[in-house]
């Protein structure tokens, strides 16, 4: 076994109270939650800041999202480049139904707004209250997390010294492909798992909105989606088969689709427009448990994955941290690790939540070729059985807007 370099026997140290795996938006909504309750916090990002605000991805919003943002004061450029809509429209039989939302849930709303414009918020204003965030790090390693004295080792670039964070505890908010939830020994977590067969393929294009709010539509071809990013640039996906290559789909074809899908008997037509990004994602449900190790704590997507369908991604991992930054709070405001023991079963319950209505979402609004006859049948009854009840409707309005919780002591 080679000598090691002298540089890494005395690895450079940083000291703070938590140290923080990931700038996506667990990590930097974890950052300016516990920097408000003045714990000092030190956040790693493999990715440049221009790479993390450069990734698009699209975002809707729960309503205690926003009203968090807001709070924080991180929502000015939300009010006024989101999108607000009533609720959405689901499709099926060739024809849309309105689910208003602001009328099913006492006045919440729909928020469309870009995952990768929330993270521009909220990275530009950590770096501006003077945070701080090392971008481009490579090497991570999580040691000493079953200790009371954690280290997280990295470098700044990929012939720099190794240098490490020392800390209380560590949240890793660093996705699924991220090296903390692979810190936690296997026969320390259990892990669920369901990978659908039907993917999506995305498209950006530049165009004025086709309809006033989302729509979800079935119908024989597949599933598809009709979303907004801004007045003249529109978001829309098709069901695919994930393995697909995107060079089987020119413009044309994806357009053919989008028409047979979206389609309607009342002469409505879909609006195209120069399509400048595609691509296709596949689909899973994920779900690591417990999400503490010792002194390691994970959000977001490190702890668990939803498909897009249900709306459900960001928003459960501002949750995981919303929890995660009271229970900080209460153990260095008053020793009490009451909440940080409590944290993975607190977490789960909303998480397995979220997870059920996005498999809902997801099964009941896309066709599956290994399934009979008899069950898409059913997926189009619990449709006509969503858009002809109250309680149904009001049932996934409160789903989709978000489930109840806390944000009055933030």
């Amino acid at each position: 076994m080679p000598p090691a370099r002298a540089h890494e026997e005395n690895p450079m140290t940083i000291h703070t109270q938590i140290g923080i795996v990931g700038a996506g938006p667990a990590g930097l909504f974890l950052s300016h939650l516990l920097a408000r309750a003045g714990i000092a916090n030190v956040v790693i990002e493999s990715r440049s800041l221009d790479e993390i605000q450069g990734t698009i991805r699209a975002g809707v919003l729960e309503q205690w999202t926003v009203d968090l943002m807001n709070k924080m004061g991180l929502g000015g450029r939300m009010m006024r480049e989101g999108h607000f809509h009533r609720g959405i429209t689901l499709q099926f039989n060739q024809r849309r139904h309105h689910l208003d939302f602001e009328d099913l849930t006492d006045g919440k709303k729909v928020t469309v707004y870009a995952q990768h414009e929330v993270i521009k918020d909220l990275a530009d204003a950590r770096l501006k209250d003077g945070g701080e965030i090392i971008f481009g790090v490579t090497d991570v390693k999580l040691d000493a997390i079953d200790t009371a004295a954690p280290r997280i080792k990295f470098r700044r670039g990929a012939d720099t010294p190794i240098e490490e964070i020392a800390c209380d505890f560590i949240a890793g908010c660093d996705g699924f492909h991220g090296p903390s939830r692979q810190a936690i020994p296997p026969a320390a977590r259990t892990e669920y798992q369901k990978i659908y067969p039907f993917g999506w393929l995305g498209i950006l294009t530049e165009a004025p909105p086709s309809w006033h709010e989302l729509i979800y539509s079935n119908q024989d071809e597949g599933f598809a989606l009709l979303s907004t990013r801004s007045d003249t640039v529109q978001r829309l996906y098709i069901q695919c088969d994930p393995a697909d290559s995107i060079a089987n789909w020119s413009d044309d074809r994806i357009w053919g689709e989008l028409h047979r899908r979206l389609g309607t008997d009342d002469g409505w037509r879909l609006i195209e427009g120069r399509v400048f990004q595609k691509g296709i994602i596949a689909m899973r449900s994920f779900v690591c448990e417990p999400m503490r190790h010792g002194n390691l704590f994970l959000a977001g997507d490190a702890a668990h994955i939803v498909p897009p369908t249900g709306a459900k991604g960001l928003n459960l991992a501002v949750a995981d941290v919303l929890v995660l930054s009271r229970a900080l709070r209460a153990w260095y405001r008053n020793r009490s690790a009451a909440l940080l023991d409590a944290y993975s079963v607190t977490c789960l319950g909303r998480i397995w939540k979220g997870e059920r209505f996005s498999w809902y979402m997801t099964t009941m609004l896309h066709r599956n070729a290994a399934e009979t006859a008899f069950e898409q049948k059913i997926h189009l009854a619990d449709l006509d059985y969503v858009v002809s009840s109250r309680a149904a409707s009001r049932a996934l309005a409160e789903n989709y807007v978000g489930l109840p919780i806390d944000i009055e002591d933030v």
